[in-house]
Parts: structure tokens; sequence; C-alpha cells
């Protein structure tokens, strides 16, 4: 079976998933009570390293406009809900992930 990844908001965990087995998670932060990150089921679009401004060290697009998973230049951040809706990970965690999946992966986003 393929890769996937699954986010947890509540636990702030990004987990990647070979079939039924987790390869690996990842700790990360997630939107705010005024701009929540979407549940449901998404594919990762794109892939831009270097994005600029807050995005960090590489940004992927989700199949919902404008939220991605992406890096930060705020790691203090991570652990917390304080996004408009993305899904922010340590640069050297996005940089790792994005490595291990392609354009195309399933992101399913649940609490």
């Amino acid at each position: 079976m393929a890769k996937w990844i699954s986010v947890s908001t509540s636990k702030h965990q990004l987990a990647l998933h070979d079939g039924n087995r987790i390869i690996k998670v990842y700790p990360i932060a997630v939107g705010k009570m005024l701009t929540p990150t979407p549940s449901g089921t998404y594919t990762i679009v794109n892939k831009q390293p270097h994005p600029g401004g807050p995005f960090g060290a590489l940004w992927m697009g989700l199949s919902r406009p404008h939220y991605g998973i992406h890096g930060t230049n705020n790691p203090s951040s991570i652990g917390k809900n304080v996004s408009h809706g993305c899904i922010r990970m340590h640069n050297r965690d996005v940089l790792d992930l994005s490595s291990r999946v392609p354009i195309g992966t399933k992101v399913v986003i649940h609490r």
C-alpha cells in the first residue's frame, strides 16, 4: 500500500504511514480557533522549496486551496494552535517528510 499522512489537530501530531504501519511521527502546529485547520481528506498537489516569509524551508500545498504543510520561521510555535489553518512543522521535519512522500500523497486531517 502507498504511503499516506494523518494529521491529528488535537494531538499536534503528523504521522507518516506505510499502509497500516506508522513510519514516523512529527510534532506540528495547527490552526487557531478562528482559523482552524480543515478536517477532511486531501492530497499534496505541489512542493515549493524556500517559499519565503513565514513558511520556512518548504511548502507542500494541499488540494484545498490556500492550505498546506510547511516549515516555520518560528519554531516555538510547534505544538500550539497558532496558524491560519496550515500545518506547521520544524524546517528539518518538513524537509524530511517531503523527501519521503511524492506529490499525490493522501493527507487525512482529523481532530
